[in-house]
């Protein structure tokens, strides 16, 4: 595997509190083989031998954002216990319902864009809904649950200019943990 040319955006970059635009049909060439990129590049860090290879972080989510360009495409990569993966692309996404049960990240979310370890709870739904597009423009819904509903809605909240960090309370990282769930 070649490691895809793409750069991410440091949280320092002001670009990454940008409200992205949704996204027109078709596509392009050039978003269709960004789209691939991004994805390539979430599974190599994902693979141990080209993580230590070409020094990455272990990702599973990519806005389009956090490469400086503020359409509403997000990908999530997701390894499976076989090893293999399983790809999300969603293209202009909302969600459209979601569970009254909030959870968090015990060991703490991370994100491409932070460069940093950052302490503190991030309080997310356990299950949503969201409806987006697929590659050719087609809408779908799709439920999610638990780590993957997390990622979706950390991708989501870049596409409107927002970062995990800003959830956590600088006073209290740690507030309400004892109201949510665990994961």
């Amino acid at each position: 595997m070649k490691l895809p040319n793409i750069k991410i955006l440091d949280e320092s970059d002001k670009i990454l509190r940008t409200i992205s635009n949704d996204v027109e049909f078709p596509l392009s060439n050039d978003t269709k083989q960004t789209i691939e990129a991004m994805i390539t590049y979430l599974k190599m860090s994902q693979i141990e031998k080209y993580a230590k290879k070409y020094d990455l972080r272990a990702g599973m989510g990519l806005a389009y954002i956090q490469i400086g360009i503020p359409k509403r495409i997000f990908v999530i990569v997701e390894e499976l216990e076989d090893g293999s993966f399983k790809d999300y692309i969603l293209i202009n996404p909302k969600i459209i319902s979601h569970s009254e049960e909030i959870i968090y990240v015990g060991e703490g979310e991370g994100c491409l864009s932070v460069n940093r370890e950052v302490d503190g709870i991030v309080p997310r739904f356990a299950r949503i809904t969201i409806e987006a597009q697929d590659l050719e423009g087609n809408k779908f819904k799709i439920r999610v649950r638990e780590d993957i509903s997390i990622a979706f809605q950390h991708e989501i909240d870049h596409l409107n200019g927002i970062l995990f960090v800003d959830k956590i309370d600088p006073k209290n990282p740690f507030k309400d943990a004892d109201k949510y769930r665990e994961i």
